[in-house]
Order: structure tokens, then C-alpha cells, then sequence
């Protein structure tokens, strides 16, 4: 009898710490199939930085690195630089990446910088307890916007889209956004990935997945209604697919 499904090699079987219907442990399945059927597990290298990514080197069955809050881009380029034939990953949330992080961020897309960012956006701050994040939409309630993200009130804003951001860039060649709320897109994110990592190993400029993430536990609801808030929600914030292509012409 032939074994046609089961745990990826790159996924270590332990019992996970994320929330009840959190992306997290969805989007680590989805890196780790894919870096089996790379057959590059020996190569693979994850920067994962403070935040609910912090958690990721218990989950992954290769090298891991963990930066400082907001400085994963920074280790990322030193790794790459040094390892270019290996597979880097920045594993990054949306306060991390779009906060702490963001000078970070987009100085090494402009670069060009030849790592795969994986930028895990759930609207909000995961770990430190809920508040607002650069991505958290109008009106969606945190613990430092208690009734709500207001655009005109002070040191509030607008939320921040990323990828479109990042596209400006001459640096940047692959950005798409996924999200893990059903099956479909589970799929093209993981199909998302594959492309960013495939044009990594193939020494193309800076790429990044973006996928939207449910987060129950600071959504204040549980996790079929977090799927369904992402559905309705989100996705006309931060439209799915891919943003910037140039592989083609690459």
C-alpha cells in the first residue's frame, strides 16, 4: 500500500500553540509540503521574528533564525548574501513587517533582495494582546481603537496595503496575496508560494506572499465566524491574487 498523504518531513509532529482556528498552523503546512516536494529541506532557512512568528521554529524541521522585532529582512539579506543557494524565508506578521519593520521592508524590496517574504496579515497584533495593527480595517474594533479604527482620529490612519506598496518598487518581481479561509484559496496560495520560492532558487529579485489570516482569539469570535468575517471583510480591503509579476519578463 502506497502512502499518498500525510505530514510533510519539514513539519515537526508537535502539538501546536496557536489559537483554535488560527492560519498560522495552515500556512506552515502549506511552506513545509512545498519545500518537500522542492526537495530542498537541507537548504531551507526561516527567519522568524517577536509576534505569534516567534513560535515558528518549533514547527519546522530545518534551520531557523530569529531576528529582532521588525528586523527579519535584515538577517534574511545577510543569510541569503552569505547562503545564495539556499532557500530564505522571512516569516513576518502584519505588525512586525508593516510597523516595527517597515523601513526594513521596503529597502530591501528596493534592493531587490533575493529572499521569499511570507507575510502572515490578520488585521491586527496576534501575541501582545490585540491592538491595532497598520492592516486593521475601518471601523474593526482593537484594543487600542476600543470603538473601532476611525481614519480621521489622531495616530489612527488608514490601513496599509502592502503588497500594492511594495509593487512601486523596482526591486520587488513576484508579490501575490493568498489567504487560508477555505480550500480554494488554500490552493492558489500554496500555487502563490510555490511561484515565490521557485523564482528565489532561480536568483530572481525580492518576492513575498501576503496571505490573509483568520485570528479568533483577538477578533473576539470564534472560528467559523472568523472565517466568514475574513470572507466578507478583508478580502474587499485587500483583493486576492497576484499584484506584481514580472517572472515572465524576467
Amino acid at each position: 500500500m502506497q502512502k499518498c498523504y500525510g505530514r510533510p518531513e519539514s513539519l515537526c509532529p508537535v502539538q501546536t500553540k496557536y489559537c483554535a482556528g488560527c492560519g498560522h498552523g495552515i500556512i506552515h503546512r502549506l511552506i513545509t509540503e512545498l519545500i518537500d516536494e522542492m526537495g530542498i529541506r537541507e537548504k531551507a532557512i526561516i527567519t522568524n521574528p517577536v509576534g505569534c512568528a516567534i513560535w515558528a521554529d518549533l514547527y519546522f524541521n530545518f534551520d531557523s533564525v530569529q531576528p529582532p522585532h521588525g528586523r527579519t529582512p535584515a538577517a534574511a539579506t545577510g543569510i541569503k548574501r552569505a547562503l545564495p543557494d539556499h532557500l530564505v524565508i522571512c516569516y513576518q506578521g502584519d505588525g512586525d513587517m508593516a510597523a516595527i519593520g517597515t523601513a526594513e521592508m521596503i529597502h530591501a524590496a528596493n534592493r531587490g533582495e533575493k529572499f521569499t517574504t511570507i507575510f502572515v496579515n490578520n488585521a491586527i497584533y496576534g501575541m501582545t494582546g490585540g491592538q491595532m495593527a497598520p492592516t486593521t480595517l475601518i471601523g474593526q474594533k482593537a484594543t487600542t481603537a476600543p470603538f473601532g479604527r476611525d481614519p480621521d482620529a489622531a495616530g489612527m490612519g488608514y490601513p496599509i496595503r502592502v503588497a500594492e506598496l511594495l509593487a512601486q518598487l523596482e526591486g520587488s518581481r513576484y508579490l501575490a496575496r493568498g489567504a487560508v479561509n477555505n480550500a480554494a484559496h488554500v490552493r492558489k496560495t500554496k500555487a502563490f508560494i510555490k511561484k515565490a520560492f521557485l523564482a528565489q532558487m532561480q536568483g530572481v529579485g525580492f518576492t513575498m506572499v501576503e496571505v490573509l489570516s483568520q485570528c479568533p482569539t483577538n477578533w473576539g469570535m470564534d472560528p467559523v465566524q472568523s472565517v466568514e468575517w475574513l470572507e466578507q471583510n478583508m478580502l474587499p480591503v485587500f483583493p486576492l491574487g497576484e499584484i506584481k509579476n514580472t517572472l515572465e519578463a524576467a
